[in-house]
């Protein structure tokens, strides 16, 4: 609302004051304001920053010429606290610095470590006495600062930190702030507006007039006073009539006009130049006005006329209203050579970004000058991380580009950023469009491959899989699309497309698979592929349960758990969420598709492309070699998350299910600290599911919480759908039924539609794994049944491999003996080669499942025990094994021996949080004689998902500067949490917390 009075505004100023105790008080927190223009919302902003202190208030105002550049309206807000980067963890200061133009931007820089940069400093500028941003005209600012700001709000309960947003109120601006708390301003009641009115124009208003002009201008503040600006005091106070019609509306803009109309031409090419600017920068405005011969004291008249307010840091519009009017009252051949006077400014200045901006707006058809000079400043924009504008910037780039060829080549790039920074619509409309001018055999490969990756993303895995087969076919030499194609094919869980891409891949001219080409010393994959996310190595909590129990399936099918990644090469499709994160598929694509030379970790990809195929077609012969030899070649130091992924889904498909959670926590780490921000929500799927296999469960959950957030951040629909998968395992091991039902549903309402039948898997083994945990061993029978016999794109092998020893317990509760014994016979065909301590318990606690004679059972069990002794991330088997050791002993007459063997399951299920399961074995105990006090929860259970993550970073020895990094929080947010930890853990230092979780693992 114009100038200082605040009139009816009593709801909004409680919520503005509520934030600003919250600030002073140390807990932070985010308020949009929406409305119309005009309707007060600037009012209400400089109300706020004029009452903060002792905080700091730091502003920044959107502006609709700098939409396209990538952080500027960030570099408007943090450029007074820009000296405080020293404190931030490094890889954030490196990433801010870069985002910010202070320094050259890291080879690795995504939108995710930039916000958790700002985030970071924000914090440090809140001290001591905390901080407000107030950012102005929100829906104008650049893409880059506006996903880094809302990143930030969604984090600021930890620290001192204020956000007020003000923006205007479309479908567009609602959405993209629909997480945030929201406070929507309406036009003035009758009353506030009389108060207003009087207060701008020093006459009362008569009732019948203030009503009259609320009635008409809705009560927007802005046209009232606009209004009553353009009436006489009598007509004001009623001793006049009102005229008829009011000038409202398009006779305020014509009162613009007029105003503009009478003003000096010099003048009117003055204001021009500065609508045109945007940034109201005294200095390029000058400049630029000199270049057309205007003087820098024409602008008087326009301030005497108040249109404008003139300082010596920036040059304001009254209104935007008004900018619009000046541009709208210039030809096309007067804003051009006002756009090219302001390119010509900013090119002298050094600002290359904005000449280029300004260019573009001055050109006339087709131009490679200015095409080169936008596809520039898109990258850059894209180095320091701000790959939506570059997007932007890109599909203008094409749009001027003259020859077909280049055209289509920015427009892939454009799909690839917007892809990054998470507009998939956008992507596919670039998409599309490239193809559209696309001729170049190289470049339609990329195309297709983008397009398989997109699908495999976001969208229909079958889809992605016949992609990526079909460009495959037209480029025969590139490993990379079998390579994706792999993935997919493990996604929808066919085995048949699986074996076909493994005989494709032994055609590939080069170093055969059969002596792989590799040494230990280059390790792997493809440091392009960090986003390869070898799958779900287990989709069920036991992990490498997994036994294929199919009607079709042969002995020689794949050692495949469902802990392992994908029956085979799986998720290693490598494929992060950044489509182009690899030289082949980012930039220019030069040579023929097949032209590629070989590739230091190319003949590691093809031993377990290779490797896999040949177990998905029963060749285990040739099959394990391969992948033994593959794995052999991985060092202990390997640093690469895309061979890390690739070399779980070998793990897994031998059955070497503890290897394959090794390697799947190893790329999460390795992807947090080498700033692969962009690409961990996929490489947490992996992380997640190997805590899940390591039997910490309450870690598993908190990653998988984690990169579901990030999932959703970033658009990645399919991996959001393998956490909620997760989520739905761990969830189904406490025992929390309706949480188990919501994430399964909510997975399954994205997996079936996209055919992702290993997600699909997941969900309905979490459903079956929650009734068998409740003792409905009927129900759970016919679920882990049905979940076996689904085809691609509602099942997949694994899952139904790596559920076998499930079913062998359901069916054999549910007092099915033939299923049991034929989920058992799979079971060890399965296993017949199996060289983990983990499979072969499972093979032994399911024997004695079946096994009539209690005493044949209760050696079984206690050889399943003797395999699991000394591994720390078996206690999820070893407590279930203790739980049917200890059922068979009682029922053997052997109390004392049972006594023992439950009072363990009943302990370490306490500490696993698996409340059903401890439940039946404290029945187990009472049964066996021996009383039991009421479950004691786990420590560990009373932390959130965000307090774990941090406590375990910790307890490995990392600083706070440390776990801020790796977590993408500020170290102010880990102390916060750190100071809530050690309360409900009950302990007082980081020794405690070492000791306490180093008991826990």
């Amino acid at each position: 609302m114009p100038g200082d009075a605040i009139a009816g505004r009593q709801a909004e100023l409680a919520a503005v004051t509520a934030l600003l105790d919250g600030v002073r008080s140390g807990t932070g927190g985010a308020l949009v304001v929406r409305g119309e223009p005009g309707v007060g919302k600037s009012a209400l902003l400089r109300h706020a920053a004029g009452r903060t202190a002792p905080a700091r208030v730091l502003r920044a105002t959107g502006a609709e010429p700098e939409r396209g550049l990538a952080f500027a309206a960030l570099h408007q807000l943090l450029r007074p606290v820009a000296g405080l980067t020293d404190a931030l963890p490094e890889p954030q200061r490196d990433a801010v610095h870069g985002a910010l133009g202070l320094a050259a931007p890291p080879a690795e820089s995504d939108r995710f470590l930039v916000a958790a940069g700002v985030l970071s400093l924000l914090e440090e500028a809140s001290r001591p006495h905390g901080l407000l941003c107030v950012v102005d005209d929100f829906h104008w600012a650049d893409r880059a600062s506006a996903d880094a700001l809302l990143f930030a709000a969604r984090r600021l309960e930890a620290g001192a930190v204020g956000l007020l947003i003000a923006t205007r109120d479309t479908p567009a601006t609602r959405h993209t702030l629909r997480d945030l708390p929201q406070r929507p301003l309406a036009g003035l009641d009758a009353g506030a507006a009389a108060t207003a009115l009087a207060s701008w124009t020093g006459t009362e208003p008569s009732p019948r007039a203030a009503a009259r002009l609320t009635e008409a201008t809705g009560g927007n503040p802005l046209a009232l006073r606009e209004t009553a600006e353009l009436l006489t005091p009598g007509q004001l106070s009623g001793r006049e009539p009102l005229p008829d019609p009011l000038p409202l509306g398009d006779r305020i803009a014509a009162a613009y006009e007029d105003r503009l109309a009478a003003l000096p031409d010099a003048t009117r090419r003055m204001l021009l130049v500065a609508a045109l600017d945007g940034r109201g920068d005294p200095g390029a405005i000058l400049a630029a006005a000199a270049r057309l011969d205007v003087p820098g004291h024409a602008l008087e008249p326009a301030e005497a006329a108040g249109l404008i307010e003139a300082g010596p840091t920036a040059i304001t519009f009254r209104h935007p209203l008004v900018r619009s009017a000046v541009q709208a009252a210039a030809g096309p051949p007067e804003r051009r050579a006002a756009h090219e006077a302001l390119a010509a400014a900013h090119g002298d200045a050094g600002e290359a970004d904005r000449r280029a901006a300004h260019l573009a707006a001055a050109a006339v058809g087709p131009d490679e000058t200015v095409a080169a000079a936008l596809s520039a400043a898109a990258e850059r924009a894209r180095a320091r991380g701000g790959h939506a504008d570059a997007a932007d910037v890109l599909t203008r780039a094409a749009q001027l580009t003259p020859e077909p060829h280049a055209r289509a080549r920015r427009l892939t790039d454009a799909a690839t950023a917007a892809w990054l920074g998470g507009r998939p619509g956008q992507a596919h409309s670039a998409l599309a469009a490239a193809h559209e001018h696309a001729t170049d055999p190289a470049l339609l490969t990329e195309l297709a491959q983008l397009r398989g990756r997109f699908a495999l993303n976001s969208g229909d895995a079958a889809d992605a899989l016949r992609i990526f087969l079909d460009a495959a076919d037209r480029a025969p030499g590139r490993l990379a699309l079998l390579a994706d194609a792999a993935e997919a094919a493990a996604c929808v869980g066919d085995t048949e497309a699986g074996a076909l891409i493994g005989r494709r891949v032994d055609a590939l001219p080069g170093a055969g698979p059969e002596e792989p080409a590799f040494r230990p010393e280059q390790p792997a994959a493809r440091p392009k592929q960090p986003g390869v996310r070898p799958e779900d190595p287990a989709s069920r909590p036991e992990q490498p349960d997994a036994g294929p129990d199919q009607p079709d399936a042969g002995p020689d099918q794949p050692d495949a758990g469902p802990d392992q990644p994908g029956g085979g090469p799986d998720q290693p499709g490598v494929r992060p969420e950044d489509p182009a994160s690899r030289p082949e598929q980012s930039g220019a694509v030069t040579e023929h598709p097949g032209a590629r030379s070989e590739q230091p970790g190319d003949a590691f990809l093809r031993a377990v492309l290779a490797g896999c195929g040949a177990l998905e077609a029963g060749d285990r012969d040739r099959g394990v070699p391969l992948l033994r030899s593959a794995l052999a070649a991985v060092e202990d130091t390997a640093d690469d998350a895309a061979a890390l992924l690739w070399a779980a889904a070998a793990a897994s498909l031998l059955g070497e299910s503890d290897a394959a959670a090794g390697y799947g926590a190893r790329a999460g780490s390795v992807a947090r600290m080498s700033s692969l921000a962009g690409t961990l929500p996929v490489v947490l799927e992996n992380a997640a599911t190997a805590e899940r296999m390591n039997s910490r469960f309450a870690h598993s959950e908190a990653l998988s919480t984690e990169g579901l957030a990030l999932a959703r951040e970033a658009g990645l629909t399919n991996s959001a759908a393998a956490h909620l998968a997760n989520l739905a395992v761990c969830a189904a091991v406490r025992g929390q039924e309706d949480l188990c039902r919501t994430r399964a549903q909510e997975a399954l309402a994205i997996a079936i539609p996209h055919r992702l039948g290993l997600r699909a898997g997941v969900a309905s083994y979490a459903l079956g794994m929650l009734d068998l945990g409740l003792g409905r061993f009927d129900l759970a029978h016919r679920r882990l049944t049905a979940l076996a016999a689904a085809g691609p794109g509602a099942g997949s092998p694994v899952v139904a491999w790596g559920s076998a020893a499930d079913r062998v317990e359901a069916a054999a509760a549910a007092g099915d003996e033939p299923a049991a014994h034929g989920a058992l016979a799979f079971l060890e065909q399965w296993s017949a080669h199996a060289a983990s301590g983990r499979e072969r318990a499972r093979l032994a606690r399911c024997r004695a499942l079946v096994a009539a004679d209690d005493g044949e059972a209760v050696t079984r069990l206690e050889e399943a025990l003797h395999h699991l002794a000394g591994d720390p991330g078996a206690a999820w088997d070893q407590a279930r094994t203790a739980l049917l050791l200890g059922e068979r002993l009682r029922r053997a007459r052997r109390i004392a021996e049972a006594r023992d063997r439950l009072r363990d399951a009943v302990e370490a299920f306490r500490r696993l949080g698996a409340g059903p399961w401890e439940q039946r074995a404290r029945g187990e105990l009472r049964a066996a004689g021996e009383s039991t006090g009421p479950a004691g929860p786990d420590a560990l259970a009373a932390l959130t998902p965000q307090e774990l993550r941090i406590a375990r970073l910790v307890a490995d020895g990392a600083s706070n500067k440390d776990v801020a990094a790796r977590l993408f929080l500020s170290p102010r947010t880990v102390e916060y949490h750190l100071y809530k930890v050690y309360p409900k853990l009950g302990i007082s230092s980081r020794a405690d917390l070492v000791r306490l979780l180093g008991r826990d693992r």
